[in-house]
């Protein structure tokens, strides 16, 4: 039996589309839904973060299981070129930048 032909997909960007540097992702869980609000960090003084947040995503459970699916592809084909990725906690506080 054959296998049914691909869709041919195309990628539209909306007028409200647009590309932003992130080092900062916050996510929030709830039943229905995964919410990733994204935004950079400006640390003026050891003692002093702000994160200046501008995008916020919804993605359903799947979508963001999906989209689990692909960092993790895309990290592992990352550190096969590059070398590992090391992730450092800040003194003190446990957070990962």
């Amino acid at each position: 039996m054959t296998q049914p032909a691909a869709p041919k997909i195309q990628l539209i960007n909306t007028p409200a589309y647009r590309e932003d540097y992130a080092n900062s992702v916050q996510v929030r869980v709830n039943l229905w839904d995964f919410f990733l609000m994204f935004g950079r960090v400006n640390q003026t003084s050891p003692d002093n973060v702000a994160i200046h947040n501008f995008q916020g995503v919804y993605v359903s459970p799947q979508q963001a299981k999906a989209l689990l699916n692909v960092l993790q592809q895309n990290v592992t084909q990352y550190e096969t070129a590059f070398g590992e990725i090391k992730l450092e906690p800040q003194a003190a506080s446990g957070i990962v930048q």
